[in-house]
């Protein structure tokens, strides 16, 4: 399956952004699809959907979470999610993966575009 990124300008600023309520990464090694993809729009700027991500990501067990903000910030790539918390499930130990990143300007949930967009523009 081809990997399908867009990109868009905000606020003077290059977003690439996965497709909304498509899957994207099959497993963790295709994050590596998500930094290509920032050199081919020359930025480190993504947008991606709960959806895109591997079927695991979000239970923290499984380590994909881990290894996919690992390979993105080893490239100085900062990537927010959009999600829907009535739909996405996060596991009971990834509320302490985000205090975490939270320190780190890197990685950010979000529950709508618009702020996921609002927070990738700001300087990190």
């Amino acid at each position: 399956m081809p990997f399908t990124f867009t990109s868009a300008t905000v606020n003077g600023l290059t977003l690439v952004t996965g497709p909304a309520g498509q899957p994207l990464l099959r497993a963790t090694k295709d994050a590596i699809e998500i930094v290509q993809a920032c050199a081919d729009y020359d930025t480190r700027r993504v947008v991606l959907y709960a959806e895109n991500l591997t079927p695991h990501f979000f239970d923290l067990s499984s380590r994909e979470a881990g290894e996919i903000l690992g390979k993105l910030r080893q490239y100085g790539v900062r990537l927010a999610v959009v999600y829907d918390p009535a739909v996405t499930r996060l596991s009971t130990h990834f509320a302490a993966l985000l205090v975490e990143e939270n320190r780190q300007p890197y990685f950010r949930l979000f529950t709508d575009l618009a702020a996921a967009q609002a927070w990738l523009t700001q300087p990190a």
